[in-house]
């Protein structure tokens, strides 16, 4: 199994599992809400016996009154309001002592209380009285704990997520270029005695075109050097025309391709000129190019496209082969990603690399169709 799928997989996996720690903890925390709910319930109406007890029980001696002040007194956490039957308040416990003193807070409270629960009935023998009633401060506390400790554990998870990542990108620039400069360093020696061995053919030998053909390829290899060795580091961005850059590299393209494969690109008439490094630009359309010509598979059309627009210049390669599942629009991108029996997956890597990271652009897949072909875009600014 590819390694980019089988991260996605244990990424749904966690998913599913931090979902049903999350549901489960829901489900507790709710069911013990409810039970609270209901002690709290009955203290109400405990509380209620004793008030009307008070008020009713005209035999009872100290002790039991004793026991019904304490009852009263006892409650101290959950919130009431006692009104009369003209909706009057007459009394009211454990609300915001910081807020009392305003008449509107209380009856909006007494709104709210009304709304929430039925009122429990005191009948006594001077007048009917009914008492509401909120949750209690630890319950809304208790109501609440597993949304702020999912928060927290989301918050701690996304943090470590994104160290983890940023260390895992460092890591991974810090391979990319240290493989790369020792790429350059060790063609650097061979290319310089090509070079070399070049110039003393051209003295010796009669048969100029093959001598001509040679030193074509060792300044291709010297090209590649060049590449190799611009990254890891900022490269320079002159002032370059991109189109003319873009022929460039399709005429490379174009020679080494079938004959059966249609190469189109048209130009602007006029030069179009923004900061680029052309050795490493000139890579992103090689490896670009390439790809489309495996996608095509030896007969087909690719279609370059240089649209330049208000301060950025827009980029389209196009391709007739058979398409990319939208699913890897991004995997395709990651290093190590290929559908080919050989070869590293490191072709679109780099190309995303050189174009947001040396360029501050952006590259990806504009759309794609089964068998219709893709098409790759690249925004460069202007």
């Amino acid at each position: 199994m590819n390694v980019y799928n089988l991260r996605s997989n244990w990424k749904f996996f966690l998913l599913v599992c931090a979902f049903a720690i999350g549901a489960s903890s829901l489900w507790y925390t709710n069911s013990l809400v409810e039970k609270l709910q209901g002690e709290e319930r009955k203290k109400i109406e405990i509380w209620t016996e004793a008030n009307r007890m008070i008020f009713t029980d005209s035999d009872a001696d100290d002790t039991n009154l004793d026991f019904y002040l304490q009852v009263i007194e006892n409650n101290t956490t959950i919130p009431v309001i006692v009104v009369d039957v003209n909706r009057q308040i007459k009394f009211y416990r454990n609300l915001d002592s910081l807020k009392v003193r305003n008449i509107n807070y209380v009856n909006r409270k007494l709104e709210y209380m009304m709304n929430k629960y039925p009122p429990i009935v005191i009948d006594n023998p001077y007048d009917i009285q009914y008492i509401y009633h909120d949750d209690s401060s630890l319950l809304y506390q208790l109501r609440y704990y597993p949304f702020i400790q999912l928060g927290i554990i989301i918050l701690f998870v996304c943090v470590a997520y994104f160290a983890f990542n940023t260390s895992r990108k460092s890591e991974q620039n810090k391979v990319w270029a240290g493989l790369s400069k020792e790429t350059a360093h060790q063609l650097g020696t061979p290319i310089s005695s090509l070079l070399a061995i070049t110039e003393m053919l051209k003295m010796q030998m009669h048969d100029h075109a093959l001598v001509a053909e040679l030193e074509k390829d060792v300044t291709r290899l010297h090209s590649i050097t060049e590449r190799f060795s611009k990254i890891g580091s900022k490269p320079a961005t002159p002032m370059t025309d991109v189109a003319q850059a873009i022929a460039h590299s399709l005429n490379y393209i174009r020679k080494r391709s079938s004959d059966r494969v249609t190469i189109s690109y048209a130009p602007p008439d006029e030069a179009v000129i923004i900061p680029l490094s052309e050795p490493l630009f000139s890579w992103v359309i090689e490896n670009l190019c390439k790809n489309a010509l495996d996608a095509v598979a030896g007969s087909g059309t690719i279609l370059v496209e240089l649209k330049p627009a208000q301060n950025q210049v827009i980029i389209d390669i196009s391709d007739t082969g058979k398409g990319i599942s939208k699913s890897k629009f991004k995997t395709i991108f990651k290093p190590g990603y290929t559908t080919k029996s050989r070869g590293w997956g490191l072709g679109l890597s780099l190309t995303k690399r050189i174009i947001e990271d040396y360029h501050n652009g952006r590259i990806f897949v504009l759309r794609s169709e089964a068998d219709k072909g893709t098409t790759f875009r690249i925004v460069l600014k202007g």
